[in-house]
């Protein structure tokens, strides 16, 4: 049985409503889903309610549902937008596995999320530009996605620029 506490079941709740919109709202759903994925750190820093035991497994877990509902997005999709994007979600999830076998966020570097910028890239290209996607448009959004991701994922479990403040200290960095 889980032990959470209060604070773990209010971030639970918030991140897997975040999700849901995506099926429904692709654009702005995916947009809401991704500012979600980040209010977790938010939440625990403004939450006093018992604290988040492990972060790193509980945020894992929870990209899970936001993935879920991007996939399924995903798979309504024809030709290379779908399968680029089974085959994106499939490259993460096995960097997942690895992480939570072996606890080592290195994994998470390794195996990147693309799939969750390629996504959000495909709904906004197809929401503000053309709902047709060329060819040429299609690797460069897939090209972006990529580098996008690395540097992001550099910076969150590379060089794990967060784990030394709280949301609030790193924000004032820049103020």
């Amino acid at each position: 049985m889980l032990d959470l506490n209060l604070e773990e079941i209010i971030i639970i709740i918030v991140r897997i409503l975040g999700s849901v919109p995506v099926i429904f709202f692709p654009f702005f759903g995916s947009i809401l889903a991704i500012m979600t994925d980040l209010s977790d750190l938010f939440l625990m820093n403004f939450l006093n309610l018992g604290g988040v035991s492990n972060y790193q497994q509980l945020d894992k877990t929870l990209d899970l549902f936001y993935m879920l509902s991007f996939l399924i997005v995903a798979l309504r999709w024809h030709g290379y937008f779908k399968t680029i994007s089974i085959f994106l979600f499939i490259f993460r999830i096995v960097g997942v596995i690895l992480f939570f076998t072996f606890d080592n966020r290195i994994y998470l570097l390794y195996f990147p999320n693309f799939f969750e910028f390629w996504i959000l890239f495909i709904v906004i290209y197809k929401k503000i530009i053309s709902s047709k996607i060329s060819n040429s448009a299609l690797i460069f959004i897939l090209t972006v996605s990529i580098f996008t991701k690395i540097a992001h994922e550099i910076f969150i479990h590379g060089i794990r620029t967060l784990d030394n403040y709280t949301l609030p200290e790193f924000i004032k960095l820049f103020y």
